[in-house]
């Protein structure tokens, strides 16, 4: 076996290509449409690559691909949390141990030649794609939710990585005859009177700008979790493209006090993935007539992202976030996915918890000194 550095267009169809041979058989894996695997490493159509340095890297055997990794640093993550730490991702293998450590080894020594000190990850170049799945591994996963078999954790851990973070995730199952708990209804009517709280949906006449609003909000009230870093102007441009074929305006939030100002948002998106089965990640020829006809029809969601202003934490606003969203599409839904919640996040635990909804599934981020 040995490494090749990706430095051409072959290797990056290779690179791409790799996911698409390893889970063929796979009966859980939900192929991503190729088209949006190549845009993640362009840097005309990613913004997050205008703040990042990245190399990829192929192990082969023969000639033949079996596995993949990329590293990158990222100026934006580096300046916010004032940490040289380097990131991993793309992460697929075989099942060989040797093979995995000549992976990881490449990225260490390339964010090591960096002035890198530590080593985290999975993590993507979509936005949130972070972690291994360590529990939960069925059901299938959710739009822009990573999936791997469970020797990807041996592999790492035989490397002398550790857990960094664990994300948990939830889910609401309506075929089960969930309802929200009647407190949390009075609960949430009191807090909207007492605080003049109003819950708006997104304009899709002007999506960009309620975009802007969103990744405002974010960059607020997320900018002390773990993991978190600062959107970018030209990302949330780039969100805008991408939501506007998928988006549910009815659900796809924002709070408002009294004075009109913007407090808080919510983002549940369809689970596009339950349509992306079937088509190898490709969309002709019939792949965009079934996205078209399914969108509207999907009955399962995952709450994307959910986030208020320091200021009004703790004052339930998420709460009438949450409750909004039961109340429109209830009704309409299967199933709701919400994820990622940091282990650590006792607040958001305990509420989700009390709405009665069950754990589902655990990723966990790595880390290591290097």
């Amino acid at each position: 076996m040995n490494i090749r550095k990706v430095d051409n267009k072959a290797d990056l169809r290779r690179f791409i290509e790799l996911p698409y041979r390893l889970y063929r058989d796979d009966p859980i894996w939900v192929p991503p449409l190729r088209r949006e695997q190549w845009a993640q490493f362009d840097r005309a159509r990613n913004p997050m690559l205008d703040h990042c340095e990245y190399a990829l890297f192929l192990l082969e055997d023969e000639e033949r691909v079996v596995g993949r990794i990329s590293a990158f640093t990222d100026r934006l993550a580096l300046e916010h949390w004032q940490e040289p730490i380097g990131l991993f991702g793309s992460y697929e293998c075989i099942d060989d141990n040797e093979g995995s450590q000549l992976l990881l080894d490449a990225a260490r020594s390339w964010l090591q030649q960096r002035g890198m000190k530590a080593m985290r990850g999975p993590w993507s170049f979509a936005s949130q794609e972070w972690g291994l799945v360590l529990e939960g591994f069925e059901p299938p996963p959710v739009l822009l939710a990573p999936y791997n078999p469970p020797y990807y954790n041996d592999h790492l851990t035989a490397f002398g990585m550790e857990k960094a973070k664990d994300l948990i995730v939830y889910d609401v199952d309506f075929r089960e005859g969930y309802r929200i708990p009647e407190r949390y209804l009075a609960l949430t009517g009191n807090i909207q009177r007492r605080y003049g709280v109003h819950i708006r949906p997104v304009d899709m006449t002007r999506l960009e700008q309620e975009v802007g609003i969103i990744v405002e909000l974010a960059n607020c009230s997320l900018s002390d979790n773990w993991g978190f870093y600062p959107v970018t102007a030209g990302e949330a441009r780039a969100m805008a493209h991408d939501l506007k074929d998928i988006i549910n305006p009815e659900v796809s939030l924002i709070a408002e006090d009294r004075d009109g100002k913007a407090i808080g948002f919510s983002l549940p998106l369809p689970d596009v993935n339950m349509l992306l089965r079937g088509l190898d990640g490709r969309l002709v020829p019939f792949g965009w007539l079934k996205l078209l006809v399914g969108i509207p029809r999907i009955r399962q969601y995952r709450l994307w992202a959910l986030g208020v202003v320091p200021e009004y934490q703790g004052k339930a606003v998420d709460a009438l976030l949450y409750r909004r969203t039961y109340e429109v599409l209830g009704e309409k839904l299967d199933r709701l996915e919400i994820n990622y919640v940091l282990e650590d996040n006792i607040r958001m635990n305990n509420a989700l918890k009390k709405l009665g909804v069950k754990g589902l599934r655990r990723y966990r981020v790595y880390q290591m000194g290097i």
